[in-house]
C-alpha cells in the first residue's frame, strides 16, 4: 500500500497521513512531484528481464520521454543478496539534490522517499505500481531498507543528471529509516 506522511522538518511527527493514491498524487503535485499508478499491459514473471519489463510499460515510458525529454530508460534490481546492497543504500541516505529529475517506477518491492521542498518533510512509501518523479533541485533522500527488495524502471535525460549533490545537512538523521518508519505508521 502506498502511503504519504507529512512532518515538520524538525523531526518525525506526522500531522498528515494519506493512503489513497489519488490523494497522494494531488498532495505531492502541490510540491511539484509527480506520483502516478501504472499497470503493465501484460503479465510479467518475477524474473522478467529489462527488455520484458520495458516492453510491458512501453506506453507509459514513451509518454514520459515525450513529455519531459528523457532519452533513456533502464531497470535496476536490488535484493537482500545483492553484494553491494549496503553501499547502494548508504549512497542515498543523506539529503541531496540532482541536476535532473529523479524518476523511479516500482515494478516490484518498495522504497521510501523523503522529500524536503520547504519546512516540511513528505515521506512517500512507494511500492509496486508507483511512479514518482522528483524535480531537479528538490532536496530529498531515499531508503531501500536493510534488506532491500526493489525492481525499478529509471528514466534519464543524461546519465550524469541524477548524480547526487549532497547538501551537508543532518536532517535525514532526525527521521526514521524504512523499517522504523513502517513500524511507527503501522504499515
Amino acid at each position: 500500500m502506498s502511503l504519504l506522511t507529512v512532518s515538520p522538518e524538525t523531526g518525525f511527527e506526522p500531522f498528515e497521513t494519506i493512503a489513497d493514491p489519488e490523494a497522494i498524487a494531488e498532495r505531492l503535485d502541490r510540491i511539484g512531484v509527480l506520483f502516478e499508478r501504472w499497470q503493465a499491459d501484460r503479465p510479467l514473471a518475477d524474473d522478467a528481464d529489462q527488455d520484458a519489463i520495458l516492453a510491458a510499460y512501453e506506453a507509459q515510458v514513451r509518454r514520459l520521454k515525450e513529455t519531459y525529454g528523457f532519452r533513456s530508460a533502464d531497470v535496476i534490481a536490488v535484493t537482500p543478496e545483492h553484494p553491494q546492497r549496503e553501499a547502494l543504500r548508504a549512497k542515498f541516505l543523506s539529503e541531496h539534490t540532482h541536476r535532473d529529475f529523479e524518476v523511479r517506477f516500482f515494478v516490484g518491492g518498495r522504497g521510501l522517499f523523503y522529500l524536503h521542498p520547504d519546512d516540511r518533510v513528505h515521506i512517500v512509501l512507494c511500492e509496486a505500481g508507483d511512479l514518482i518523479s522528483v524535480p531537479a533541485g528538490t532536496r530529498h533522500w531515499f531508503d531501500m531498507g536493510a534488506r532491500p527488495h526493489l525492481k525499478c524502471i529509471r528514466l534519464f535525460t543524461t546519465p550524469e543528471g541524477w548524480e547526487a549533490d549532497y547538501t551537508g545537512s543532518d536532517i535525514a538523521d532526525r527521521f526514521p529509516r524504512l523499517e522504523d518508519w513502517l513500524a511507527k505508521v503501522g504499515a
